[in-house]
């Protein structure tokens, strides 16, 4: 999770979207009138959170993060909606796990505009999100990885203080090559599978 960039400029991949996040959150920055709301599609694993993360730091507001498979549990949506602050920015993740009726609930906060949404899918927005709620928000198209993002993604693990930087890995540029294929796209994979051979290496060193 400390690996997370804060930063647009420190994410790596998806250059066209970082494009126009830029634009949206220089315009957040100056417009006081309601904000368009956010909907990132693409597979998982792309860090639609950390983009979520990164426009809530880059605007200085809160996030409050909730999820489709969270809102099952009654009295959850209540719970979210009664506690959000003008100025919040609301991350909902799997938001195509949300019904009609819960997904007319957020429409309130962002008709008045007094919160930014910044919603997640991996399901096509047209058929699974209320035509309501959709002609409010701005649809950002996530890709999968290059395999050159994910060895970048990568190296920033390893040299970074917050990832592997302070450790002595001794890891091949075949194998990071070798992960970055592997992770086919998913920059989770990626970055879990990196770790998992650093515990491993780690254990056959010390001859456990």
């Amino acid at each position: 999770g400390s690996l997370r960039p804060q930063k647009l400029t420190d994410y790596i991949g998806q250059s066209k979207i970082k494009e126009n996040l830029t634009i949206y959150i220089e315009a957040a920055r100056q417009r006081k009138d309601p904000l368009d709301h956010v909907l990132f599609y693409g597979p998982p694993g792309l860090g639609k959170t950390t983009l979520a993360g990164i426009i809530a730091n880059e605007m200085g507001v809160n996030m409050k993060v909730t999820s489709g498979p969270a809102i099952e549990k009654p009295g959850e949506m209540a719970a979210i909606l009664n506690n959000l602050k003008e100025g919040d920015l609301l991350f909902v993740d799997e938001i195509h796990r949300f019904n009609k009726a819960q997904q007319d609930a957020f429409l309130p906060f962002v008709e008045k505009g007094s919160i930014v949404m910044v919603g997640a899918t991996t399901e096509n927005p047209s058929f699974e999100i209320n035509s309501s709620l959709l002609s409010r928000c701005k649809v950002f198209v996530l890709k999968m990885l290059e395999e050159e993002d994910l060895y970048e993604l990568l190296r920033h693990a390893l040299e970074s203080p917050k990832g592997f930087g302070n450790q002595q890995i001794v890891i091949s540029e075949e194998q990071i090559r070798a992960i970055a294929r592997f992770a086919n796209g998913d920059g989770r994979t990626a970055l879990n599978t990196l770790e998992m051979a650093v515990i491993n290496s780690q254990l056959d060193r010390e001859g456990t």
